[in-house]
């Protein structure tokens, strides 16, 4: 991506300098905020790629933030924690944020996780809008407004949320090879239970709910070395 435009919210103003300075240095446009109310009117009036969005802040803090922002938007978030606080990690990442990096941190590390993350959502398939209609695949219907699935004799299959939500990329993409990252970044939620590799769980559990033979698997197919991919054809 040449000259991302990334938008800085941060409201120490050392390192909001700092890293303005660094990251315009380094080829990136820069829009630089300290709260919520100045971030959204950035927002308003310019295209962002990429928010680096502090969880410490006065009034609305980072974390609401996140939500809100991802409740509307696939925008790759970074959010910036303060060193030795895992647990506003793991939350900040349920809450949609695509990376984190811990203060103090070197400013090219947080360049190479931009660049990362821009990578990353770049190759990511269009997302789809969401479907009023149940969608249908070898007599099975998945009800995106219900989060219901029924199987060919019209029974309901219950399924968690992580695994309606992967389900339902799936679908949206089928005949597609989808990369665990994608898999990942599609399902935007980012439950604790759908995070990294347990992708290839969830995977599983699913299988063991759709599949003649999950050992065996014809509907939801391993592609070796990079993904999965579903297999029949979708109609809504």
């Amino acid at each position: 991506m040449q000259s991302p435009h990334i938008l800085i919210v941060e409201d120490d103003s050392e390192i909001r300098t700092m890293v303005s300075h660094f990251l315009t240095k380094h080829g990136c446009r820069v829009t630089a905020t300290e709260n919520a109310q100045s971030m959204g009117k950035a927002l308003e009036i310019s295209r962002i790629d990429l928010v680096v969005l502090d969880i410490m802040l006065p009034g609305e803090d980072g974390l609401s933030i996140c939500r809100r922002l991802r409740a509307s938007s696939r925008m790759p978030i970074i959010m910036l924690t303060a060193a030795g606080d895992p647990v506003a990690r793991v939350v900040g990442l349920e809450m949609g944020a695509d990376d984190y990096i811990a203060k103090p941190f070197d400013p090219y590390e947080l360049l190479a996780r931009i660049r990362a993350v821009l990578r990353r959502t770049a190759a990511l398939p269009p997302v789809s809008e969401k479907p009023a209609k149940p969608l249908k695949f070898l007599g099975w219907l998945l009800d995106p407004i219900a989060r219901d699935l029924h199987n060919p004799n019209g029974a309901r299959v219950v399924l968690t949320r992580a695994e309606f939500d992967l389900l339902l990329v799936f679908c949206q993409h089928a005949q597609r090879t989808l990369t665990r990252d994608q898999l990942l970044d599609l399902t935007q939620g980012r439950a604790t239970e759908a995070l990294n590799r347990s992708v290839d769980i969830l995977v599983s559990r699913i299988r063991s709910k759709i599949e003649r033979d999950p050992r065996n698997p014809t509907l939801i197919k391993t592609v070796r070395s990079t993904g999965y991919i579903f297999t029949p054809p979708v109609e809504a």
